[in-house]
């Protein structure tokens, strides 16, 4: 009988299959974006999403309307919903617009922080065409997104070179 070769593989050869294995996947977990980073901006999108609809009922209906953060208060704007466990609220809409007033995230209720401009307390969204520009910033934690409009174009995210980015 004559020596059979040698089958399977050496130690050697599988400690570097190994090694390749897990700097491939420390490259892909490198290059996924962390789902809790994403968190606030897509809370942003989502909020620029339902302030264009706010704003299109309002010059629909012909009627002043406005968007604040927490539960519904009396207003300058007229009526408002008033639900008490509300994340942000829409005034002078009527009571069945049918728009969200909670996060997209339920976990992150009470712990998103909204900042409008010093001295205002709501957004105008309507019932004119053209509003004022304005802007608000949203605060999660160690990070912030500023969404805003310029009167005439739709709410939008913006970037920190003060560019609109839609979504």
């Amino acid at each position: 009988m004559s020596p059979s070769g040698q089958r399977g593989f050496t130690l050697l050869e599988l400690l570097v299959v190994v090694a390749i294995v897990a700097l491939a996947s420390a490259v892909v977990t490198m290059a996924l974006p962390d789902p809790a980073s994403t968190r606030l901006e897509r809370e942003a999108s989502r909020l620029a999403a339902i302030l264009e609809a706010a704003r299109v009922q309002a010059r629909a209906s012909g009627t002043l309307a406005g968007w604040a953060p927490g539960p519904g208060r009396p207003s300058s704007f007229g009526p408002d919903d008033r639900a008490e466990d509300a994340d942000f609220h829409f005034q002078g809409l009527p009571p069945q617009h049918g728009l969200p007033q909670h996060w997209a995230e339920r976990e992150l209720s009470g712990r998103i922080e909204v900042q409008l401009p010093p001295g205002q307390r709501a957004l105008v969204l309507g019932p004119e065409p053209v509003i004022p520009a304005q802007q608000l910033v949203l605060r999660l934690e160690d990070r912030s997104v500023r969404l805003g409009s310029d009167g005439l174009a739709p709410f939008a995210v913006i970037s920190e070179d003060g560019d609109a980015t839609r979504r």
